[in-house]
């Protein structure tokens, strides 16, 4: 009970809450632990690169060096044992060691944030980028970033699990660890966060934000003098496209739309190998090296379509990258080469990913796109062929991955060619659209809900932090002497609709609040009739107030454990106008929901519309019996 105090809560109108729900500086704290998980990151990243390196040399060139150099058909027919080999080993790592390390990565670090409350055992952090290294290494047509954003996602998990932290914010060290690896494998920093938004944080909030760009640019910094590949400027340099036209803007659309049937058609290929997989009579650890030998006949058509493909993205944009540029330097980049490389690449990644090897999709996705904008480049009347490479490599990558905005600062940060903005949005919004009408769920989603888990990629303000308290309270409130029995109290309401009790003792003083709801069922489970009502009390320094957003009242009705809380004049705190009950948060909801679903006049009645000028959504208070 109160003893008629002020309420312990203290109002916060509009005036006093600000744009955000965390703001306190805990955030702080969290991007310091997110330097040392950029730092960790930016060392696995290079470490990743070494490996991938050494298995290529050792099972490719029979040497021991971690020099870079790309997959090759040096023991001719015999090459196609290399991926062969390189599938055995990832079977028995998966059996025996964690079947986790299979796929590209992504999925795993989503069913970990939805399914593990953002926890990674340990040794994943050790198995996933030594046996991508050995799937790279041995031709297997995959991309580093699958695999580092896993590796990066579980050191910051197993960092936080080292410290006390909440479920969130160890949430956010795993993605911070997962944008860590990211942006240092590629050197795009913002591409990195972008990702994070739109895949992993399930939130566009300060609190996990301002953690993952630390950590994404600390990595990005370090990266620059550990990634042989880097340097300070960026991966894949190309000379500077001439500006947006609308003749380019229309070719835009077009490669866009053409780039969203490709991501429908990859995404379908990879899960129905995945299925045709599950059909055969042999162990899943067989898998990985039956799809190995398909990617082996590929390499012996195609030899650029093995590897990480770094190099064939380079050749296919025309960078300037001189590292890059000398793994193929003899190859010339015709329409019949490109189309094969495109069939090749696509086809055995396809197998080799539906086999459940490990390794990611990020690089693979640029080459086929960037094969395809080859192809358009030689039908498009206008633009040049980089820039039709670029636009058809982000448009491939946001649709496949449902992640437009990634896709185009990703195609930016890669080469700096800014001239190629407009078109890139353009033909990453109309690849997003084609995909989002043509599939239910993208290339990532899609293994994580064949687990059994729902993944929402839409992200909106919580209708209860938009609705005010007013809009959907009930203001049937009845004062109550605090001295009745509860089996009076009850009786001494209108059973007809929902209602609340103001308490008053003796000279009028506020002793509580009662909800006719809580009474009727503390009756019911043989509570004494003849006890005070005021023992069944709900405290007024749990109250709310009309002009506060629904989703403070709920957690205080979180708090009361009630099935109500009592709404109070801001100017009187002890004199209650209305209360919201737990029925309310889904009128709330309801109330905001109709505004999807109703079509309106296509002209206003009246100058003023209608909806008033100042009008508060989404509609008058509840019930219609004034209090006191």
């Amino acid at each position: 009970m109160t003893d008629g105090a002020a309420p312990v809560v203290p109002h916060r109108g509009a005036d006093q809450l600000g744009d955000f729900t965390s703001s306190d500086r805990r955030m702080v704290t969290i991007a310091g632990y997110a330097v040392v998980v950029g730092v960790l990151g930016a060392l696995v990243a290079a470490a990743l690169y070494d490996l991938i390196g050494f298995f290529t040399n050792l099972f490719y060139f029979g040497r021991l060096s971690v020099r870079s150099v790309p997959p090759a058909n040096t023991w001719g027919v015999l090459s196609v044992g290399v991926p062969v080999a390189g599938g055995l080993i990832i079977g028995v790592m998966a059996r025996f060691g964690s079947e986790r390390i299979r796929g590209h990565g992504i999925p795993e670090a989503l069913e970990s944030i939805l399914i593990d409350r953002s926890r990674v055992a340990p040794r994943l952090a050790v198995l996933k980028p030594v046996s991508s290294a050995i799937s790279i290494g041995t031709g297997g047509p995959f991309g580093a970033e699958g695999p580092i954003i896993l590796t990066g996602g579980a050191l910051g998990s197993v960092f936080g699990q080292f410290l006390s932290l909440t479920a969130s914010e160890r949430k956010t060290l795993l993605v911070a660890g997962a944008a860590a690896g990211m942006a240092a494998i590629f050197n795009t920093p913002v591409a990195a966060v972008l990702l994070s938004a739109e895949l992993l944080l399930f939130e566009w909030k300060p609190r996990s934000l301002i953690p993952v760009a630390v950590a994404s640019v600390t990595a990005t910094f370090l990266s620059w003098y550990l990634v042989p590949a880097h340097g300070f400027g960026p991966l894949f340099p190309i000379a500077m496209t001439s500006g947006p036209t609308g003749p380019i803007l229309a070719g835009a659309v077009v490669v866009g739309l053409l780039a969203g049937l490709l991501a429908t058609v990859l995404t379908r290929a990879v899960y129905f190998f995945e299925d045709a997989f599950r059909k055969l009579p042999v162990h899943w650890m067989w898998w990985p090296a039956i799809g190995g030998a398909v990617v082996g006949v590929g390499g012996l058509l195609v030899v650029e379509s093995l590897g990480v493909g770094y190099g064939g993205i380079c050749l296919l944009l025309g960078c300037t990258n001189a590292q890059l540029t000398s793994l193929y330097p003899a190859v010339e980049v015709t329409l019949v080469f490109v189309l094969t490389l495109l069939v090749v690449k696509a086809v055995i990644w396809s197998v080799a990913l539906g086999s459940g090897t490990s390794g990611g999709v990020l690089a693979p996705l640029l080459i086929i796109g960037g094969s395809l904008g080859v192809v358009e480049a030689h039908f498009l009347p206008i633009g040049s062929t980089p820039l039709w490479v670029l636009v058809s490599m982000s448009a491939t990558l946001g649709g496949t991955m449902r992640s437009p905005l990634t896709g185009i600062v990703f195609a930016v940060e890669l080469t700096h060619d800014v001239n190629a903005l407009v078109p890139l949005l353009v033909a990453g919004v109309a690849a997003y659209g084609f995909t989002v009408l043509s599939m239910d769920r993208s290339i990532l989603t899609e293994k994580v809900a064949r687990r059994g888990v729902h993944v929402a990629r839409e992200y909106t303000v919580d209708p209860l932090e938009r609705t005010p308290v007013r809009s959907v309270m009930h203001t049937a409130v009845w004062p109550v002497d605090a001295d009745l029995s509860v089996a009076e109290a009850v009786h001494a309401v209108d059973p007809s609709q929902p209602a609340g009790l103001a308490l008053v003792g003796e000279n009028g003083r506020p002793e509580g609040f009662a909800y006719r709801g809580d009474l009727e069922r503390f009756l019911a489970l043989g509570g004494d009739p003849a006890s005070p009502v005021r023992s069944q009390a709900i405290p007024l320094a749990q109250a709310t107030y009309p002009d506060e957003p629904v989703r403070l009242a709920a957690d205080r009705l979180e708090q009361s454990g009630a099935s109500a809380v009592p709404v109070v004049d801001p100017g009187e705190p002890t004199h209650v106008i209305g209360f919201l009950s737990r029925e309310a948060l889904f009128d709330a909801r309801v109330l905001w929901n109709e505004q999807d679903r109703q079509r309106e006049r296509p002209l206003p009645p009246r100058p003023g519309g209608p909806v008033e000028a100042g009008r508060d959504p989404p509609g008058p208070p509840r019930g219609d019996r004034p209090s006191g």
